[in-house]
């Protein structure tokens, strides 16, 4: 999701025209009416719209938000990532602004611990689509050692997110769920009660208050910094969607879009960017060729395959297959978000609630068998028309894709007319959709190789090459280290177990395949 605000080259900035205002749509938010103004000498007023359907909040511990963050490039540079300031954003009336400062827990500085975006959310109970008009985050540009004359354009983008809150919890449930977590030696659920670190030992003949697993479980010690799902974050509602890499390439050098992409940057117009022939229903598509080594590529969301993109029917709210370990860390690099940990995924699902053996996302072991039928395939209301459930989860696996066409848009359950509650919806006990079926999510496991990582967010940029560089992440190469939760729409109903792990830590899921996606997180600001 971006806007483009353009600015006028002035000698001394003191009230920056609006030239150009794009607004796009991206899990049913939108940004727009862009408005910059300089307010001191080093800091610019970043003004602008965001709205959303579908939002909520219940007090005390209960909100969806925006994570909202900002780009800028100058005269003939690069895309970059603002700087934000700790203070003097203004939130419009009902809504709360939050910043996250890079390093979370730690005092604010301009440099080396600037803001790397903002939270804006509902400050009363409530739900349905929610408006922020006019709302205004405290750019520091000196920060970037920029000055104001020198920006020639900037974009805000908005990430729709959803509140976990601290607090205890299970993982495993005492069921027969495929490799799943336990205490010691028994079948027994494992409580989680802190962020401390955690003993680990065999399946077999582990002691109690030891975390065991079949598979994917080294016997030690499961770090104090690993993230663990204690404490307090914030997960992406929805699964990364076709538009949202789309907007991450067209902010990328050309050697960046070389690594996050599987095709040549150069490549004719019409030729896929993840997948060559749009196949899977992948349709990010080069709409103008780059240069090779000096002008990056122009994507755009094009799944009809015509010469027309960005289209209404061109696929856009999709979730995004083809992309590996490297693709989706990069992008939560970019956007200051980072991986979550397959405890966090647990954790997103079922929250503070007793384990129900063999449940799946939405509480409770009921699955719909029927195949979908789908309308409006490839646009914004991309919805079910037939095999829709209303008294059994619905989700996207083997068994319901014989009528239907996967993968299909984030959020498609919820928002049909006969959703009334969170197994309808598919919906987890926060209200995070799609956690099970539809993309596979990539988390980090507890394998060793999992283990090196500490939860550290992402900076706002990559390297050179287009890899993340995060101290701690795993390689953006092999991604050892990670694997997938949650099931995908080829895989049986299984699969999607909330506390299921037949692929917790399987190196071969690195590849771009036509079944994996992601998501990422936020520790709590």
């Amino acid at each position: 999701m971006q806007l483009n605000i353009r600015v006028l080259r002035h000698t001394v900035l003191t009230s920056v025209c609006l030239l150009g205002a794009l607004t796009g749509h991206a899990n049913n938010i939108q940004v727009s009416s862009g408005v910059l103004t300089a307010i001191t000498p080093t800091q610019m007023s970043v003004q602008f719209n965001v709205s959303w359907e579908n939002s909520w909040r219940a007090e005390p511990d209960r909100w969806d938000a925006a994570w909202v963050f900002v780009k800028y490039r100058t005269y003939g540079g690069v895309w970059k990532h603002a700087s934000l300031d700790n203070t003097g954003h203004l939130a419009p009336s009902g809504s709360t602004i939050t910043t996250g400062l890079l390093t979370p827990g730690t005092a604010y500085n301009a440099t080396t611990n600037p803001g790397i975006g903002a939270f804006i959310y509902r400050s009363a109970t409530g739900s349905g689509t929610f408006t922020a008009n006019g709302a205004r985050l405290r750019w520091n540009y000196s920060a970037d050692n920029i000055s104001a004359v020198d920006v020639q354009e900037v974009r805000v983008f908005a990430i729709e997110m959803v509140y976990v809150p601290q607090g205890a919890f299970w993982l495993g449930t005492g069921g027969a769920e495929q490799l799943h977590f336990k205490n010691g030696s028994t079948e027994d659920p494992y409580l989680i009660s802190s962020e401390a670190a955690i003993p680990t030992g065999s399946p077999f003949v582990g002691a109690l208050g030891e975390l065991t697993a079949g598979g994917y479980n080294p016997v030690g010690t499961l770090a104090a910094s690993f993230p663990k799902g204690f404490a307090a974050f914030y997960c992406m509602k929805y699964e990364l969607t076709q538009q949202a890499y789309v907007d991450f390439l067209n902010t990328l050098t050309y050697a960046q879009q070389v690594t996050r992409t599987a095709t040549a940057p150069t490549s004719a117009a019409g030729t896929g960017a993840l997948f060559p022939s749009n196949g899977g229903r992948n349709g990010i598509d080069i709409q103008t060729p780059g240069v090779a080594s000096t002008t990056p590529a122009i994507y755009a969301c094009n799944l009809d395959g015509d010469a027309n993109y960005g289209e209404a029917v061109d696929g856009t709210d999709i979730a995004c297959n083809y992309i590996s370990w490297g693709d989706l860390t990069g992008y939560l690099d970019w956007s200051g978000l980072r991986p979550m940990s397959e405890l966090e995924f647990e954790k997103a699902c079922r929250g503070t609630l007793l384990p129900v053996a063999l449940e799946f996302p939405w509480g409770n072991t009921a699955i719909v068998s029927s195949p979908y039928a789908v309308t409006n395939t490839g646009s914004a209301n991309e919805g079910i028309a037939s095999g829709y459930s209303t008294s059994q989860g619905n989700a996207l696996y083997t068994n319901t894709v014989a009528g239907g066409v996967p993968p299909m848009r984030v959020g498609i359950f919820a928002a049909h007319p006969s959703n009334s509650d969170r197994m309808t919806a598919g919906a987890t006990f926060y209200g995070i959709m799609e956690m099970g079926g539809n993309m596979g999510e990539r988390a980090v496991s507890i394998t060793a190789e999992g283990r090196v990582y500490t939860g550290i967010h992402g900076n706002g940029g990559l390297g050179t090459s287009g890899d993340p560089d995060v101290a701690n992440w795993l390689s953006p190469t092999t991604g050892l280290g990670s694997g997938i939760r949650g099931g995908t729409f080829s895989t049986i109903p299984g699969a999607l177990q909330v506390s299921g792990r037949d692929n917790a830590g399987n190196p071969t899921t690195t590849d771009r395949s036509f079944t994996h996606g992601g998501r990422g997180v936020r520790s709590m600001p």
